[in-house]
């Protein structure tokens, strides 16, 4: 019983967290795709940046890369390539991090109904048990052990249909929040084609230095 109530508790305490993570999260990636689409070098992009905003690591990166193919930079499509790899390795490693707390509601899902069908099935047994030492089927004997089995299916329903809920409405977020993080990163090779094109890339290796 105390185990399935431990259980609502840490569901709705997920709901919280994680809606306040995500909001703070999409409200940052929007307000960079924004200066990323403004932009028309991916060193001005990162100069309009907060610190704080979700894609000045992915600028980084990007920057670092063009960096670090100074000298093959003719090679525009391998850059490109290079670039787009290490945006993507940023991509899932993002997505990890905002997956994280959202799997304790699956398995609350999972498991609390079963945890609620022990405690019936058990409740039921004290019933029997009750039923045999008083040697009665009377309705004082029965009622204590069945009040107990229906109150641990309810506590059972009670954790279990909240943590589903609330895990598939996580699991449309997040999605939706690695969409924009993977528009954010289309942006920045966008921007770093165009500098390319350009052969415009001087003062790039400020991009992302103290």
């Amino acid at each position: 019983m105390i185990g399935l109530a431990l259980a609502s508790i840490a569901t709705w305490t997920v709901l919280v967290a994680k809606t306040r993570e995500l909001r703070i999260l999409v409200k940052r990636q929007r307000q960079s795709l924004s200066v990323l689409s403004d932009a028309d070098s991916l060193k001005a992009a990162h100069e309009k940046l907060d610190e704080g905003q979700g894609s000045t690591e992915l600028t980084r990166a990007a920057a670092k890369e063009l960096r670090l193919s100074a000298n093959t930079l003719a090679d525009t499509e391998g850059v490109k390539e290079r670039v787009a790899s290490s945006l993507e390795r940023l991509e899932a490693a993002s997505g990890r991090r905002i997956t994280k707390g959202t799997s304790i509601l699956a398995t609350i899902g999972a498991t609390a109904p079963f945890v609620g069908l022990f405690g019936t099935v058990w409740g039921i047994m004290n019933s029997f048990i009750g039923i045999s030492k008083a040697q009665t089927t009377n309705l004082a004997v029965v009622a204590p052990g069945i009040a107990e089995a229906l109150l641990a299916t309810a506590l059972g329903l009670v954790a279990a249909i909240p943590a589903v809920v609330i895990y598939n409405h996580f699991a449309r977020q997040i999605a939706a929040y690695k969409a924009l993080v993977g528009d954010t990163s289309v942006a920045i090779l966008r921007l770093v084609s165009r500098d390319l094109s350009r052969h415009t890339i001087t003062g790039l290796k400020a991009v992302g230095e103290d």
